[in-house]
């Protein structure tokens, strides 16, 4: 066996100007408003111009190949380089088992099957697939952001993308998955004082998985709490969803009101979480393919 790792993630625009194509991507081709790229394009002036998240996951690939000793290659999900491109090199550098690995430990359908639907239409059958959909309980991760919370003196709101609420009704595990990581890191670092909470909810005109974290917020100020660490389990690497949702809303909200707000330093390329992400990729080539 001579396996690589195609390591994913969901991708962002590299630039300003790349932002209504990006857009599109995710729209599968669709048109989208001026209003929605100005509102985009703002949040990202907010943040500096563009997001981390290309940078971290390149860090976070070198990590791991190194850690590993075999070849990893990165492929985003919505922007460059493409999944497919990904397939395409490990394939070229003579690997006949492909672990797949998405940079987001939670398993849905919404999610991360779009991943895998991805990475088999690029495969075509060419080599072995490993998939690895969720390690949502893998103890490393657990452990590493369990040491970024112990000892805190503030209420721990644990975080992740919602979804929309349609997915309950299919039996998607995400939530549930979404709560056992919580419960799991909370028992680990002795915490008094937590609570779970949504945040990135898109404007679709359904209902989405809530508590947004902005209510949760304001639910946990009328409770008498007064200082809340942020502990986003559902995002690994820095990127929009961090620097923006949580930095700069949620910390806008906290502001209004009177309620001090933190969050814990991303996993990015941590050096202990990119030796689980190399103890995950172990245990997958090491066993028979299903």
């Amino acid at each position: 066996m001579k396996p690589a790792v195609v390591l994913m993630a969901y991708g962002s625009p590299s630039d300003l100007a790349d932002i209504r194509p990006y857009l599109e991507d995710i729209r599968s081709g669709r048109p989208v408003s001026d209003a929605a790229v100005e509102e985009l394009t703002e949040r990202y002036r907010r943040i500096g111009g563009r997001s981390p998240l290309d940078d971290v996951t390149e860090s976070t690939r070198g990590s791991l190949e190194r850690e590993l000793g075999f070849s990893v290659y990165s492929g985003m999900k919505h922007w460059t380089p493409r999944i497919a491109e990904a397939v395409d090199r490990a394939l070229e550098g003579g690997a006949d088992t492909i672990v797949g690995l998405v940079l987001a430990p939670h398993y849905s359908k919404l999610s991360i099957d779009g991943y895998r639907e991805r990475l088999e239409a690029a495969l075509d059958g060419r080599a072995a697939l490993r998939f690895i959909e969720s390690w949502h309980v893998h103890e490393p991760y657990l452990d590493v952001l369990a040491d970024r919370v112990r000892g805190t003196e503030a209420h721990v709101v644990f975080t992740a993308h919602s979804l929309p609420e349609r997915i309950l009704a299919l039996g998607d595990p995400y939530r549930d998955q979404l709560l056992e990581t919580s419960q799991l890191i909370a028992e680990r670092a002795e915490l008094d004082s937590w609570s779970f909470a949504f945040q990135s909810a898109s404007a679709t005109g359904e209902p989405w998985l809530g508590p947004d974290i902005l209510e949760e917020l304001d639910d946990l100020r009328a409770r008498g709490v007064s200082s809340v660490l942020v502990c986003p389990i559902g995002f690994v690497s820095d990127h929009l969803e961090i620097l923006w949702d949580i930095d700069v809303e949620a910390r806008e909200r906290a502001a209004e009101l009177g309620l001090e707000l933190d969050r814990i330093e991303s996993l990015n390329d941590d050096p202990a979480f990119v030796r689980g992400l190399a103890e995950l990729v172990r245990e997958t080539v090491s066993v028979p393919s299903t």
